[in-house]
């Protein structure tokens, strides 16, 4: 968790120096690097190609395996 909480501070105290380092307004640069932070790893446990439901028809192997089961 340290890890997470150092990227974050690196993260915003980047976006503060690109704003031209202005005073106040700390939390937004905490909450914009810690969505970014966080979205990118949570990112990395989403699947990469989850499956299509209901549009496609059923695979020739599919159809084929039901009709020798319905014998």
């Amino acid at each position: 968790m340290q890890d997470v909480e150092q990227a974050i501070r690196e993260r915003a105290y980047h976006f503060w120096l690109a704003a031209g380092r202005p005073n106040g307004n700390a939390e937004a640069y905490w909450f914009a690097a810690q969505r970014e932070i966080v979205g990118m790893s949570l990112g990395s446990f989403a699947p990469m190609n989850a499956p299509e439901v209901g549009d496609k028809k059923p695979s020739k192997k599919a159809k084929a395996a039901r009709k020798r089961g319905a014998s």
